[in-house]
């Protein structure tokens, strides 16, 4: 006898987990998966709950938990457990605890429709359970009347929740005991129930001969007074234009020794397409689901399977019958073709099975009676044929080189492969090696704007290669097939070409691309510098931390000369100033300080960063005649005294600052008298002002040696000027009346001269007057004058005025200055031999003010008085 088409094997034995053979019922006993078993046991009042694992048996586990009934999910370790309306849900493996509620009516049955959702059925409605957020059941439809008395046993949805049925079983009330199903079908676009006969039910995921989307079949089987029927009808079509799914409905044999057996349950398999249906008495019965052909039929359980789901991996069915035995039947790829096509002679069957799966030799199927209709000529049902094959068994580069032959052997004829592609186009797409082998027939006659519209159309499947063919020819034309084909390399490199920057990075965000972005950065500088800088500051700029190597597109600015990219670059770039890119500060600043100094003045004027090498920052500064800023990135002293000698280019306020932050007076004293060595012109104002704000830290002594060492007299008067008024040590009023003289016989301006001279009660008067006398080129006496009358020398005075011939001085001097002091002036007179007219007539312009004892006194020690 030949091989059965499916093969049938004992997976795991409950009882291996020392479970109670009566625990394993459908109340107590749930499968949703091909990967795991709950079992609720019961021994007095404890409850343990078993998940068994059946892909890793070690895994399975056991937990005493006071609930009514569990419910694992089908992908995750997730576990559902109810207790009374309470419903609460598991992570076991996070051991946390995701979703609770409490229903307001007992729950009759439940059941995951999907991974993340879960139907929970009431004695009055029918809710939806997402596991998103904090959600709670929806009620998706109301339970028909009809439905009232019966026992639920299974709820249904298709894949995109747009259909469910309800299945329930209640005894018949004609008295024959029969089972009758009951189900209702419910539209969730609709909102509309319908009411039906039937014992199981599920739904699928069919694609129809010459459809370029899958229908949803719906699929029941039922056993009624009148007999026995499985019935397939389409609820959703696939897409418009495919020709409608061919409703099916045949009648289900039962053997003669299981005349009372009905359907318990139902699994399709989208892998084969193929109906699985197990009765109560524990037959199997497979049929295809397209045509409603039964492929096999034959008992493959002694006792009743109470649950079955589809394995997913396999394209499988499993059970579990009452002796705890988890079976697992599916189609037998290695028998199931020669099955179909040698003992039913069901050849188009077999080839639609072979090519649904992908079965071995499935090509080879198709290509017999392909090649056949090629060598006849029948080259428009060859083409129908080829496009319409399921799951493109013949949609090969294999097919397009027979159609491209034949239309060589045949030239008069129409194209074969056009004929092909029409074909498929008529309501599906062209893959990818078909749409490259339309398009380049059609771009050579220059017709892109076919190619447009197909691709509007959603006819064409985008690839790379496909858009390379085209950008030879239509630049946006490809970049619309790269969008589509997602090819995000080629999607930026026309975005570049086009200059259409502004999109690059929304696009590359959009799809979580990541390219290497220096190499377009560097495409783009060749284009346009200005893009090439605003994708690198977006990019540097995006939310959660640059994307660049920020080293690498500033080193492709400066390569190409671009010294204002490269500056706005790295600016954005570094705005964090990181300690790690300390190399890369001094890098900015390096370029603008050689080739840019202003804007390197700005930089460092703002402050905005502190990990550059301050040292290498410091020369090149200096080097740019930044002198300031050099000045305040050096700590070495000879780097200091190098650049101090510039301090004229500084700002005062700067240099007094910087001074007072110098660790040490004898360094200020090195430097001031570096500035005065190198320059004293230049530098002579700051270095005032530096001694002035710090004279009493350096001291007084240092800075008028210090200046007097360099022999700057008018250095020495602007510092002492500024604190001679406060002081009241005779060396620093002595050493300001020296300066004082000198500067003021410079400028032939005495003022100040006679003002302190005037005012000071703190000089030395004997030193003082000494100096004066001795600087013999002094055109004013007045200050002579102010320091010998102030000190009683009024007699050397004035022979030192009249030997200097400066007799109108020392008439102003008794006239105006002090009268009183006439008899001093006249005796020293009388002893210079000054004539006698002369005396009288001093005498007589003081008269009355000059104190008459004194003069009789004065010209009688004298032997003078007549």
């Amino acid at each position: 006898t030949m091989a059965a088409p499916v093969k049938l094997n004992e997976v795991f034995k409950i009882q291996s987990m020392g479970i109670r053979p009566d625990c394993i019922t459908f109340a107590n006993c749930t499968m949703e998966s091909e990967k795991f078993i709950t079992v609720r046991e019961q021994n007095g009042e404890q409850v343990t709950i078993h998940t068994i694992d059946l892909l890793s048996p070690q895994r399975s586990e056991k937990r005493p938990i006071a609930a009514d009934a569990a419910l694992m999910n089908p992908v995750a370790r997730i576990l559902a457990l109810r207790a009374g309306q309470q419903i609460q849900v598991y992570n076991i493996e996070l051991k946390t605890k995701m979703k609770q509620t409490v229903m307001t009516d007992a729950v009759v049955y439940w059941k995951w429709i999907s991974a993340g959702t879960m139907a929970l059925v009431t004695a009055s409605a029918v809710f939806h359970w997402s596991m998103d957020g904090s959600s709670e059941p929806v009620k998706v439809f109301d339970r028909l009347p009809a439905m009232s008395a019966c026992q639920i046993i299974n709820y249904r949805a298709d894949e995109h929740e747009k259909w469910m049925v309800l299945i329930g079983i209640s005894v018949a009330t004609d008295g024959s005991n029969r089972i009758v199903g009951s189900m209702q079908l419910f539209s969730a676009e609709k909102n509309v129930s319908q009411s039906l006969e039937g014992h199981a039910a599920a739904f699928s995921q069919f694609t129809v001969e010459g459809a370029s989307a899958p229908s949803t079949l719906f699929a029941f089987a039922n056993k009624g007074a009148a007999g026995s029927k499985l019935h397939i009808i389409e609820v959703v079509k696939g897409s418009d234009t495919a020709p409608p799914f061919q409703k099916r409905n045949v009648d289900i044999q039962f053997p003669a020794d299981a005349a009372q057996d009905f359907p318990v349950a139902m699994q399709i398999s989208d892998k084969y397409g193929v109906i699985y249906m197990i009765t109560k008495f524990g037959y199997l019965y497979v049929y295809d689901v397209e045509t409603a052909t039964l492929i096999f039929a034959n008992r493959v359980s002694q006792e009743t399977i109470f649950t079955t789901c589809i394995n997913s991996t396999t394209g499988g069915v499993l059970g579990i019958n009452r002796l705890g035995q988890v079976l697992h039947v599916q189609v037998d790829d290695s028998t199931i073709v020669n099955f179909l096509q040698n003992q039913m002679g069901n050849i188009g069957l077999a080839m639609k099975i072979a090519a649904r799966a992908m079965l071995p030799g499935a090509e080879q199927l198709y290509s017999a009676n392909f090649d056949q209709m090629l060598r006849s000529g029948m080259f428009k049902e060859a083409a129908e044929m080829a496009a319409k094959s399921p799951n493109g068994v013949l949609r090969t580069p294999n097919t397009i080189n027979k159609f491209k032959a034949a239309a060589q052997a045949f030239p008069q004829q129409p194209n074969p492969l056009l004929l092909y592609f029409s074909k498929i186009l008529e309501d599906s797409k062209l893959n990818a090696i078909e749409s490259i082998e339309l398009a380049r027939p059609v771009l050579q006659q220059g017709k892109q704007q076919l190619l447009q519209k197909w691709l509007e159309d959603g006819k064409l499947e985008c690839s790379e290669d496909l858009g390379d063919l085209v950008k030879q020819v239509d630049g946006q034309l490809a970049l619309s097939i790269y969008l589509r084909g997602n090819v995000p390399a080629k999607v930026i490199q026309c975005f570049v070409e086009t200059q259409q920057f502004d999109k690059i990075l929304l696009y590359a965000n959009k799809v979580g691309y990541t390219p290497e972005w220096d190499k377009i950065i560097a495409t783009m500088v060749m284009i346009n510098p200005d893009g090439a800088l605003k994708l690198a500051q977006m990019l540097v700029n995006q939310e959660g931390g640059s994307r660049l190597n920020v080293a690498a597109v500033a080193e492709i600015f400066l390569t190409r000369n671009m010294l204002q990219q490269t500056t706005a670059f790295l600016l954005d770039a570094l705005k964090n100033n990181r300690p790690e890119e300390g190399a890369l500060q001094t890098k900015l600043l390096e370029i603008n300080l050689r080739a840019a100094p202003q804007v390197a003045e700005a930089i460092l004027s703002n402050n905005m960063f502190t990990h550059y090498d301050r040292p290498t920052v410091g020369k090149l500064c200096e080097m740019a005649g930044l002198f300031q800023r050099a000045l305040e990135h050096f700590t070495e002293t000879a780097d200091q005294k190098r650049v101090i000698v510039h301090a004229s280019q500084m700002q005062p306020d700067f240099l007094l600052e910087w001074f007072g932050n110098l660790p040490d007076v004898s360094k200020s004293v090195e430097l001031l008298r570096e500035m005065m060595a190198k320059d004293l012109r230049a530098n002579l104002q700051v270095c005032v002002q530096i001694a002035t704000r710090y004279s009493e830290a350096i001291g007084t002594p240092t800075l008028i040696t210090l200046f007097e060492e360099y022999k700057s007299m008018e250095g020495l008067f602007y510092y002492l000027g500024s604190i001679v008024n406060f002081s009241t040590d005779e060396n620093v009023h002595y050493k300001y009346i020296v300066a004082c003289t000198k500067v003021s016989m410079m400028r032939n301006d005495f003022k100040e001269l006679e003002r302190i001279t005037r005012e000071s009660t703190f000089y030395p008067a004997v030193k003082v007057k000494d100096f004066l006398k001795s600087e013999t080129k002094l055109p004013d006496p007045r200050p002579l004058i102010n320091v010998c009358d102030k000190n009683d020398m009024v007699e050397e005075l004035t022979q030192y005025l009249y030997g200097k011939g400066m007799m109108k001085y020392i008439e102003v001097y008794v006239q105006k200055v002090n009268p009183f002091r006439t008899p001093q002036v006249v005796g020293a007179l009388i002893d210079g031999n000054c004539p006698e007219d002369q005396i009288r007539s001093l005498v007589m312009s003081v008269r009355n003010m000059c104190p008459a004892e004194g003069l009789v006194a004065a010209c009688q020690k004298r032997n003078r008085l007549r």
